[in-house]
Order: structure tokens, then sequence, then C-alpha cells
């Protein structure tokens, strides 16, 4: 693990990775969303608001997945000190709320017709929604801190401690009375019909492919200001010791 710790040794791998990632990532979603929309059958008691599930599962699985990796981070930076954790939290953070509002959206929208409403306060909808607001505090804190030059082990903690709400979500339709229905995927088994089962997972794929993207673009971004700042850092010292 710490034969990446190189910022330059990552940024070359990265760089090598990115670009597949985010085309092939495109390309596979946008296949997959198009078989959904235009070659599968309506369902039998959903009709055609069905296809609103090639976003919405995914969106739900990468909000849920954009944390754990946060949590991940946030547990090697405060146990092994890993130098690119905290940045990695950092650039999972955003498209991890930016998936978790998609599933909010879309699941209103999939929800007016299903239930009649386009919102309940239940323990699925509403443990999401608390996880949209943990992103907004923690890219709000993350950020403070990396602009303070603070420690970024106050994010961190925050990060495992948000943790607990993924959980919550995952049983939420188990552990309480919801109009939300029960899981339809578990361990070794589904009650999906294939016909909607694989385009499923080939969405889930392609975003999954998109989000891994757009997390190391981030990650490049993110080291980029950190390597500019100190150059621009070592020449005001330098400028300093000039004058005097």
């Amino acid at each position: 693990m710490h034969g990446f710790a190189n910022p330059a040794r990552f940024l070359k791998i990265a760089k090598w990775l990115t670009v597949p990632l985010l085309v092939g990532g495109l390309v596979i979603s946008s296949a997959a969303v198009l078989w959904g929309l235009t070659q599968v059958p309506p369902d039998r008691l959903m009709g055609e608001t069905v296809r609103i599930l090639f976003v919405h599962v995914p969106a739900a699985w990468l909000g849920m997945g954009g944390w754990t990796t946060i949590a991940i981070a946030s547990l090697v930076e405060l146990v092994w000190r890993h130098p690119l954790a905290a940045i990695a939290a950092r650039a999972a953070a955003v498209p991890g709320a930016v998936f978790t509002a998609i599933c909010l959206v879309t699941g209103s929208i999939w929800g007016r017709p299903t239930w009649g409403t386009w919102w309940v306060w239940d323990g699925r909808l509403t443990s999401m929604l608390v996880l949209l607001f943990l992103y907004f505090g923690y890219i709000a804190l993350s950020s403070s801190l990396a602009r303070e030059g603070q420690s970024s082990r106050i994010a961190a903690i925050f990060g495992l401690v948000g943790a607990i709400n993924i959980p919550i979500i995952n049983r939420s339709v188990v552990w309480w009375n919801s109009l939300h229905q029960p899981p339809s995927i578990t361990m070794g088994q589904s009650s999906i019909d294939p016909v909607f089962l694989w385009p499923l997972l080939i969405a889930t794929l392609g975003f999954s492919l998109l989000f891994g993207g757009v997390v190391l673009a981030r990650m490049r971004a993110i080291l980029a200001d950190i390597q500019a700042e100190a150059r621009l850092r070592r020449k005001a010292l330098q400028a300093e010791e000039l004058a005097a």
C-alpha cells in the first residue's frame, strides 16, 4: 500500500488510468441505460416507470460506495498515516454526493406514480437524505481544513463516524415498515428478472468506472493544487530571504 505513497508514482499510474475509466464508464453506462430505455419491456406492476431503475439503483449503490471509500481512506489515514488517504477521501466526497443526490431525485420521480407521493419520511429515504447532508458537512469541513493548512485527522474522524449511516441505509427496509421495496439483490441471489438484472448490472459497472475515473481526476487536481501552493510558499520564502 505504501508503494503508492509517492505522489509522483501515483500520478503516473493515475494519469494512465483516468481517461480509460472515464471513457469506458461513459460508454458502458450510456449503452446500459439506452438498453434499459429501449429494449427492456414494461414491468407488470410498475409499467414504464421501472426504467428509472437503471439510473436510480447504481446511483444509490455509488452514493453509499462513495462514503465507504471515505471511511476506508479515513481509517488508512488515522492508522497507517498514508499520505494520499486524505486526498482520496476528499476526492470521493463530491462524486459520492452527486450520486446520492441523483438517487434521491430519481427515487422521488419513481415514487410519485408508484406510491402516489413525491416523498415519505421512512427509514430508507430519510437515511439517504442524512447521507447527503453528511457529504455536505464532510466537503465543507475537509475543504476548510485544507484551506487553512490544518490536520485532516478531524475530517477523517468525521468520515468514520458518518459510516454508521451506511448499514442503517442498507438494513432500513428490513428494520422498519417502509413503502420502499425490500432488498432485491442479496448475497448469491436476486429476485429481479434477468431481463432487468443484466442491464442493471452493466449500468452499475459503467457508473462505477465513471466514479473511479472522476475520483482519480480529482485526486490529480488536488495534488496539483498542493504542489502549486508549495511552490508559491518556497518562492515567497526565497523572496523574503533575498530581501533580508
